[in-house]
């Protein structure tokens, strides 16, 4: 074991601090940190950097228009070395303005720095942009994250762009501000890799609604919620029951970071029916249900939201018939039915037609009291019987 030694320790200390500081030094314009905010104030961002150098960010760079910042201090920023004067290092996180000389322009070419731009006009196949003084293209295909409905709705802005060529000592720059969102988009991706999980609950916002299925925003990535996984109960119209803008629950059932697709269910937040449908469904019990679904084969009951039973065909009575092959209802009709048998594993339950508990009240009642006349018949009213 090594025996401490005062000298030898103040010794080590300063020769890790030289060669820190050394390091830092030799930072080449461009050249990419990741560090953190140590403090704020009105003009400008100091950044954590080792060594006797101190590492400055203007503070506009990163406040909107309203001068409100978008970071606080023990954030950790990604920022571009510009220069070192007096002392200090001087970082950025976008070329602009006065930075945007040839040199710098070259660099952020070469390391890819963002670039600020103004789209100034709309020329053939694409828009002009000016960087500081210098002058640079961007096709329509590289502008916004995707094509703009209107051509024009981009001239006037101020944007960050990424240079894609750099020509003829500058006097020919190719721009993309798709490639920016790209990179951004990215990022989000490989943060959500560190917290996403599979089961995991998750907050987020209707962004669009498809036929199979509704687009989720979850801290800017967009997950698919299958109409299947909406509800327990089968969704015929998912714009009855899901709306844009809609802020929703749901659990992250598949994560596929390979091809970048995130799967919802708000169905696996709901109770199963299926769970206790034995004990309140017995064999030969009658419930009430609603017809959703008809089928050549039979109709489809719904005994509760999430739980539907079959009426085969070959239980159907003959007169009356609806749709196709003796099936002799329609769906929104309501129907006592009977359980015939429950398949918990299979999410089967068989169903066959049976008399109300009315009638069979009625038909218990007329039993008793032994009459065959019409006149004490409680049936004949019910069936639509004439006297003779």
């Amino acid at each position: 074991m090594k025996q401490y030694n005062a000298d030898t320790s103040s010794s080590d200390f300063a020769t890790l601090f030289e060669s820190t500081l050394t390091k830092m030094e030799r930072l080449q314009p461009g050249q990419m940190v990741e560090t953190q905010i140590v403090s704020i104030s009105k003009d400008s961002i100091f950044l954590q950097l080792s060594g006797k150098s101190e590492g400055v960010l203007e503070r506009a760079e990163l406040a909107d228009q309203d001068g409100n910042l978008s970071v606080k201090e023990g954030d950790t920023v990604k920022v571009y070395f510009l220069n070192s004067r007096n002392g200090e290092m001087n970082f950025t996180t976008r070329i602009s303005g006065d930075k945007a000389g040839s040199a710098m322009l070259e660099s952020a070419y070469q390391n890819g720095i963002p670039v600020e731009g103004a789209v100034e006009k709309e020329i053939k196949g694409g828009y002009e942009v000016k960087i500081g003084e210098t002058r640079a293209f961007c096709p329509y295909s590289q502008m916004g994250p995707r094509r703009a409905e209107s051509a024009e709705a981009y001239v006037g802005k101020r944007l960050t762009f990424k240079i894609q060529e750099y020509k003829d000592s500058g006097r020919k720059i190719l721009v993309s501000n798709r490639a920016i969102h790209e990179d951004a988009y990215k990022e989000k991706i490989e943060a959500l890799k560190k917290t996403l999980k599979e089961g995991m609950l998750v907050k987020g916002s209707i962004k669009s609604i498809q036929d199979y299925g509704a687009f989720v925003d979850i801290e800017g990535i967009q997950a698919l919620l299958p109409i299947s996984e909406i509800s327990r109960a089968r969704v015929e119209d998912i714009n009855a029951v899901l709306a844009v803008g809609q802020e929703i629950e749901a659990t992250i059932i598949k994560l596929d970071w390979k091809n970048e697709r995130i799967s919802l269910s708000m169905k696996n937040l709901q109770a199963d029916p299926w769970d206790h449908a034995l004990e309140k469904y017995p064999v030969d019990s009658k419930h009430t249900g609603k017809v959703v679904r008809v089928a050549d084969f039979g109709a489809f009951v719904s005994l509760e939201s999430g739980l539907d039973g079959l009426i085969h065909v070959s239980e159907m009575r003959s007169e009356g018939k609806y749709g196709n092959s003796g099936v002799t209802v329609k769906p929104g009709q309501v129907l006592t039915v009977k359980i015939l048998g429950v398949d918990v594993a299979g999410k089967r339950i068989s169903l066959k037609p049976a008399s109300s508990l009315e009638e069979d009240e009625t038909a218990k009642k007329y039993l008793e009291s032994g009459s065959e006349s019409d006149s004490y018949n409680p049936f004949a009213a019910l069936l639509g019987k004439k006297k003779q």
